[in-house]
């Protein structure tokens, strides 16, 4: 018998400012999978994805998730004002956000305020804050953008560590991200 799927997405259309951005979306992702989304810039991909997190309505289709989502995209959502460690402990526990923290190799700015934070640094802080989540399913909007090549190897074993968990992801990049065997799903002007 197999899993039931974390994320449904069943037909899914989108109109932003009076356009029909794309339309018969259909994607499952189970247990452990993966899909990268893919089309120009302007196509709706970050609209897709704030779709699949509940943040916004479709035009038509239906949404099924099976489990929590933790979305990355433009916004860190870490309080400024805070180390990073406190930040992180917002969305995991102090505990919890010690453990995030040494996989994307920011333990040693732990104690270091998020202000201070490079954009690189940022982007490892905002997936830190994914992980610490414990949410099954990762929607990464761009994840790798800001990302040195160790980040990126880094967002790779973070990723492939959470699918063999029996997480999914789906992302949005116009980059190679080290999924191995994810689905494809691209987007295409109407």
């Amino acid at each position: 018998m197999s899993a039931a799927p974390l994320l449904r997405l069943d037909k899914i259309a989108c109109i932003r400012g009076g356009r029909l951005l794309f339309e018969g979306i259909d994607l499952v992702l189970a247990p452990g999978g993966a899909a990268i989304l893919t089309g120009p810039n302007g196509i709706g991909k970050s609209s897709l994805m704030r779709i699949a997190a509940g943040l916004l309505r479709p035009a038509a289709g239906s949404v099924e998730r099976g489990g929590g989502i933790a979305l990355a995209d433009e916004s860190a959502a870490l309080d400024e004002r805070l180390t990073l460690r406190k930040a992180l402990g917002f969305w995991a526990g102090l505990d919890g956000a010690k453990a995030c923290l040494e996989p994307l190799g920011l333990g040693r700015l732990a104690d270091v305020p998020v202000r201070m934070l490079s954009a690189g640094q940022r982007k490892r802080a905002m997936l830190a804050r994914v992980a610490a989540s414990g949410a099954p399913i990762w929607l990464l909007d761009e994840p790798a953008n800001g990302l040195d090549v160790e980040g990126q190897e880094r967002l790779a074993a973070l990723m492939a560590e959470h699918r063999s968990r029996g997480g999914a992801v789906l992302a949005a990049s116009h980059q190679p991200l080290g999924l191995e065997g994810a689905a494809e799903l691209r987007l295409e002007r109407p």
